[in-house]
């Protein structure tokens, strides 16, 4: 039987695609819809996407599929067809970002079942994802933000909309989907007769999230087709202004993308620092992702915290114990950013 998941380390991965050398297209695309037989549809896509050289992460669920991939320049008709082969996904918006890249957004090919394509926690078995708000365009969204009868919501987590956001956004401190679903109608609660403008990455999640806020009694729903990637490439064809600030925070390798030169953040150590670049501590049993600024990371070599640092001189037998008795218990090291300046 044939492997129907990768089974080389990242190491090897990464040395296979330095090689090739491929002009790559870096893309995301989702469609809500519905979606059976889910298993064959799965194999399907993953031989596929194999044969074709797709790189990237691909989620299926029965309410629809939800994707992040990179495609080889000489193969994406290949791979539009794949997808248009199947009645499910047949027109489906593909997001390109602007460029070819010879750089490793993606490593390895992830064709993954989930419950849901975005996880949301909502057990509502009213709620019709597909009675979603409509789409605003680059042009109204500019107005939408000068407006004071208008809300624009980001539908983000805070580590994204931290380093770049729209003017005047409303944010929330939330770091999953999930958690701000919990609270979106509530912190919105005094713009439900006002007009709402939702936005996020590429446009998974502020359409569902224009839908659950219809569900709830909000009338004037909007939201972004193709989120904060469609925004920008509408408003250079146009020659618009572009009222995105800072950087967009992105699901792969590259971490983010550029969009203006402004830096919305400043380094989690020192609280100083204007900085907007992400980095993983060194401690491969934290892992928090976290700003820092060139002179808190040689100060602390890369780690998240003096706790960090002490705990990679430890002898192997002490990590051991506190890996097992405290780490899972998230005791010792928080992985919440409020920790990093200990």
């Amino acid at each position: 039987m044939k492997q129907k998941f990768n089974i080389k380390s990242r190491q090897e991965l990464e040395k296979i695609l330095k090689e090739q050398k491929e002009d790559r297209f870096v893309l995301s695309f989702y469609k809500y819809t519905k979606v059976e037989d889910i298993k064959t549809i799965r194999d399907y896509l993953y031989d596929s996407f194999l044969s074709l050289g797709v790189l990237g992460r691909i989620y299926i669920a029965s309410e629809g599929i939800n994707a992040q991939i990179s495609v080889p320049k000489k193969n994406y008709t290949k791979f539009k067809k794949v997808m248009s082969d199947k009645e499910s996904f047949k027109n489906i918006n593909f997001n390109l970002t602007e460029y070819e890249t010879h750089t490793q957004s993606f490593v390895k090919l992830i064709v993954r079942i989930k419950d849901k394509i975005v996880a949301d926690g909502i057990e509502d078995s009213t709620f019709n994802v597909k009675n979603t708000g409509d789409y605003i365009n680059a042009e109204e969204i500019n107005k939408a933000i000068e407006d004071d009868d208008t809300v624009v919501v980001d539908v983000r987590n805070a580590y994204e909309s931290e380093i770049g956001r729209f003017k005047n956004a409303h944010t929330m401190k939330v770091d999953t989907f999930r958690q701000q679903i919990k609270k979106l109608c509530s912190d919105l609660s005094s713009y439900k007769n006002k007009k709402v403008v939702l936005y996020c990455t590429g446009g998974i999640r502020c359409e569902k999230a224009s839908a659950w806020l219809k569900h709830n009694g909000f009338l004037n729903v909007k939201h972004i087709k193709q989120g904060i990637i469609g925004y920008v490439r509408e408003v250079k064809e146009k020659g618009l202004q572009n009222k995105f600030l800072g950087k967009n925070f992105v699901f792969d390798d590259r971490r983010a993308e550029s969009i203006t030169n402004d830096i919305l953040s400043s380094c989690h150590i020192c609280k100083k620092s204007k900085c907007d670049d992400y980095t993983d501590c060194k401690n491969k049993f934290c892992d928090t992702m976290f700003i820092c600024c060139s002179v808190c990371a040689k100060k602390k070599k890369g780690f998240c915290s003096y706790k960090c640092l002490f705990f990679s001189k430890l002898p192997k037998n002490i990590k051991k114990m506190l890996i097992k008795n405290t780490y899972k218990k998230k005791s010792v090291l928080s992985y919440k950013r409020k920790t990093l300046t200990q």
